[in-house]
């Protein structure tokens, strides 16, 4: 080691970028956010009767405010809860959820890496557009209500999509319809996210579900 070369204290810690997972969902965000608006005040009848048997918020009281905020009550009212009431079966298989969840990038986000680093080939093509609102669908911006992106105990909701764009984004992806940027930061970066992602939206494709984005920091 020549003198100039520069020491790293062995006590500097490095933070790790967030990690990204995948959670099924069987209801669409747009057709129960007018019933958990109704929730917060109070009038709970029509969450309850949309989450059906899979009731997650058992304590809610008609005439009283819901306890719970927004996000949570988002995030526990859509999932793909088993039939006994337990944790929704992974989409993952293969370890995708590793190879996706955590791309080696600064902020960890392959979703973001795609955005960055493709472009439509058509005009018809929605590629970009599913990837938003995958990726930021719940900002308080895209959708249209505050509060349903970050809840209580670092809950944090990205987006989604629902069942029916879940088999657009398959098929547009499987298509081609899309062109790798020339600057790409990893060679077949793109590739290997897009053949994981794949995996990810056949498998909600088979169970009927959508696709709801977290973010763990």
């Amino acid at each position: 080691m020549t003198p100039e070369a520069e020491l790293v204290p062995l006590s500097r810690y490095i933070q790790p970028s967030a990690f990204y997972t995948f959670d099924p969902i069987r209801i669409d965000v747009d057709d129960i956010i007018n019933s958990i608006e109704k929730s917060m005040d109070g009038e709970h009848e029509e969450l309850i009767e949309i989450m059906g048997e899979n009731n997650a918020l058992s304590n809610l009281k008609q005439g009283k405010k819901s306890n719970y905020d927004r996000a949570t009550t988002l995030f526990v009212s859509i999932l793909d809860w088993q039939e006994n009431g337990s944790a929704p079966i992974p989409l993952d298989r293969d370890n995708v959820k590793e190879r996706i969840g955590r791309f080696p990038t600064s902020d960890g986000n392959s979703i973001k890496y795609l955005l960055d680093n493709t472009s439509d080939e058509d005009h018809e093509s929605k590629l970009h557009e599913l990837l938003i609102k995958l990726m930021k669908g719940l900002l308080p911006e895209n959708l249209g209500y505050k509060e349903y992106d970050k809840g209580v105990a670092g809950l944090e909701l990205m987006g989604w999509i629902n069942s029916d764009e879940v088999s657009e984004l398959k098929n547009t992806i499987q298509k081609g319809r899309w062109i790798v940027s020339a600057k790409e930061p990893y060679d077949g970066g793109v590739q290997e996210i897009f053949r994981n992602l794949v995996k990810l939206l056949k498998s909600a494709e088979r169970r009927n579900c959508g696709i709801l984005m977290r973010k763990h920091s």
